[in-house]
């Protein structure tokens, strides 16, 4: 598999779709180490019932019944997937479960068809969107005033925990196509938030930020 760009260049959402493609079948099983900080992240939204949610880069869809708790049978879910292969399992698992109110995008977060303004969004181990302004804005530009917004995803821990950066390195290497912003990842976006908010739990190797439009 192609390594990540170097530090200072841009994501490549080809590359990136690629990537995906071929995790699709066993994505679920890569990311269940991370699922206490998937609730944690949702929990962070805040979400009210028959609020509208986007799942930006939703993947298989592994958010989308914590979501439904939050916003209830009233609510709205927009997931945002340029993968192809991982919508496939993400429409099988809205299907298993009979669930309504979910509307799926196969598109790049820059380029998402949306339509209207959203109350949060979610942004779950995205790093290269998290590096796009383009894909940030557009997500932006369709919340409305006061909307929450929560991404989690690997950064680098203090330079001490070397065991910890070997993990983040290796599972950057593996799953962005972009390296630069990994002692920040969240950057970009809290500069264009108010009263962000970043934890991080465990020995520093994730982050959860948190802030309002």
């Amino acid at each position: 598999m192609p390594l990540p760009t170097g530090p200072g260049r841009m994501p490549d959402p080809s590359l990136a779709r690629v990537q995906y493609s071929r995790r699709a079948g066993h994505y679920d099983l890569e990311l269940m180490p991370f699922e206490p900080v998937r609730r944690d992240a949702i929990a962070a939204l805040e979400l009210q019932r028959g609020a509208t949610v986007l799942d930006v880069g939703c993947g298989t869809g592994l958010s989308f019944e914590g979501l439904r708790q939050g916003v209830g049978a009233a609510g709205r879910i927009v997931g945002i997937e340029p993968s192809p292969e991982m919508l496939a399992q993400a429409r099988r698992r809205i299907q298993g479960r009979r669930w309504n109110g979910i509307e799926l995008l196969e598109a790049t977060a820059a380029q998402a068809p949306l339509e209207g303004l959203a109350d949060a969004a979610l942004f779950h181990f995205t790093h290269d969107v998290l590096q796009d302004e383009a894909a940030l804005d557009h997500i932006l530009a369709h919340l409305k005033p006061g909307a929450r917004v929560v991404a989690v995803g690997l950064q680098w821990a203090p330079a001490w925990c070397v065991p910890v950066n070997m993990f983040v390195l290796g599972a950057a290497l593996y799953s962005v196509t972009c390296l630069a912003g990994l002692d920040q990842p969240w950057r970009l976006l809290a500069a264009r938030l108010r009263d962000v908010r970043v934890r991080t739990p465990g020995f520093g190797g994730v982050y959860i930020a948190s802030g309002d439009v």
